[in-house]
């Protein structure tokens, strides 16, 4: 039952929840808990021993010790069996075997040390306890486990009664069969529990698998409208989205217009889940229709119109989140570029030096009206020169240590490769990150741009 409430479950145990098949499952559990019961026997068997040296006469010592080592073996091999076996619909025997193996030696312990009046009989009550707590099996199973150890318990002293122990065996007989109702109700209640757990489990499986079939699909929608023209006129641009394991909030786009504007773009909605899908999404739907239909615009205008597409988004949703954005226009002598997102780095290729240019502005989705915290910047791009852009999800991604890649190490690869052509400088510091990580949490985005 632990082990469906804490959700630790085998590929054998999650594909029979799958089957919906609660014998399999049960049996599955009770193989497992019959390791930890032979174990506990092969452990305190022994250890009783030296309850023995002071309650047993001397004389029939060596018996109750044989009676014990004898005990152990046959235990220890079961674990052996047991370790060695899988799960199967007679999984449950083993735990009769312990009752048997273990309750026996107590019986004889008991006929050698005064029949009924042994206290020893005490070691029963353990047995029907631990046997029937710890296998979460059938109630019918408690029931008959405990008449068993019970019948044990009579056969084998009831020849030497006498009329002294009448009132020692109805006592004694009274708690054992007060222990085994107590554990057949108890069983009764946990059996029930486990099953209905799994079923619920079963459920939970299902929507679930629902719920991540849908958000795969998600995923997909948001890496297909992801563009595939990564060539405009004057430029190779060689760009990737690397979705983590949620539908986030990345987006780059590459735009050539019917009338000659080149446009490229990326942003980061903050967060992660279906909503920042969402708001990626209408973000790029809207720059695409702004600069198909206004291809003078600045970048400046495309931000100010997209923010207000945003702004208005974001509030019908009712969350909170916004949005990073850089939007470039390529032109013959390099680039017009305006938003507030992550630092450009550029490759200087006559100089064969890296620079790193932060471009002031703000996030949208924020305020109503974003112009006057926007402006444009000129930058002269030469032929060679390379122009990088990625999301957070390269520089903030961490090693087994906690470090950050960062972006001097972004830097240092741009540097290190800048010879490369686009597509394979890409491929290379996506490499170096992956390589760098210990998991990947958030969306990779990576934009190079070459002229």
């Amino acid at each position: 039952m632990n082990k469906i409430a804490e959700n630790k479950l085998s590929a054998e145990e999650q594909s029979i929840i799958d089957a919906r098949d609660f014998r399999g499952f049960l049996n599955s559990i009770i193989h497992d808990w019959n390791k930890t019961l032979t174990f506990l026997v092969i452990t305190l068997v022994p250890l009783f021993f030296i309850l023995d040296i002071y309650i047993v006469p001397r004389e029939l010592l060596k018996q109750v010790a044989l009676y014990r080592v004898i005990a152990t073996i046959i235990v220890v091999a079961q674990y052996i069996v047991i370790r060695n076996t899988k799960p199967n619909n007679f999984s449950f025997v083993h735990g009769y075997i312990v009752s048997v193996v273990v309750g026996g030696v107590i019986v004889l312990m008991t006929r050698d040390l005064g029949g009924f009046f042994s206290s020893y009989y005490a070691g029963l009550n353990l047995v029907i306890i631990g046997v029937n707590l710890l296998l979460p099996w059938d109630a019918k199973h408690s029931a008959f486990n405990s008449i068993i150890i019970i019948f044990l318990y009579l056969f084998v002293n009831l020849p030497q009664v006498s009329a002294s122990q009448t009132k020692y065996l109805i006592n004694n007989l009274f708690f054992l069969s007060a222990t085994g109702i107590i554990a057949v109700s108890i069983n009764y209640v946990k059996h029930n529990l486990t099953q209905k757990e799994f079923y619920l489990m079963s459920e939970l499986k299902i929507a679930r698998d629902s719920i991540w079939s849908e958000m795969e699909l998600a995923k997909r929608i948001q890496t297909a409208l992801l563009p595939d023209k990564q060539k405009v006129e004057g430029f190779d641009i060689a760009a990737t989205m690397l979705p983590a394991k949620e539908v986030g909030g990345d987006y780059y786009d590459v735009i050539e217009t019917p009338k000659g504007d080149k446009w490229v773009t990326i942003g980061d909605v903050s967060g992660h889940g279906v909503d920042s899908g969402l708001i990626m999404m209408m973000a790029q739907t809207s720059i695409l229709s702004k600069v198909n239909n206004n291809g003078n615009c600045s970048p400046t205008e495309l931000l100010s119109s997209i923010n207000v597409v945003i702004r208005e988004n974001i509030s019908r949703l009712g969350s909170d989140h916004y949005m990073t954005m850089m939007v470039l226009r390529l032109n013959s002598s390099g680039i017009t570029i305006a938003g507030k997102h992550q630092d450009l780095i550029i490759y200087r290729s006559a100089l064969n030096r890296v620079e790193t240019v932060t471009i002031p502005g703000t996030w949208l989705g924020i305020a109503d009206d974003i112009k006057n915290e926007l402006k444009d910047y000129d930058i002269e791009i030469n032929k060679g020169d390379i122009v990088l852009l990625f999301t957070d999800g390269i520089t903030e991604a961490t090693n087994a240590n906690g470090e950050m890649f960062g972006q001097e190490k972004l830097v240092q690869v741009l540097h290190k490769y800048a010879d490369l052509p686009v597509r394979k400088l890409r491929n290379k510091i996506i490499a170096k990150v992956k390589a760098y990580q210990e998991e990947q949490v958030d969306d990779m985005t990576l934009v190079v741009i070459k002229k």
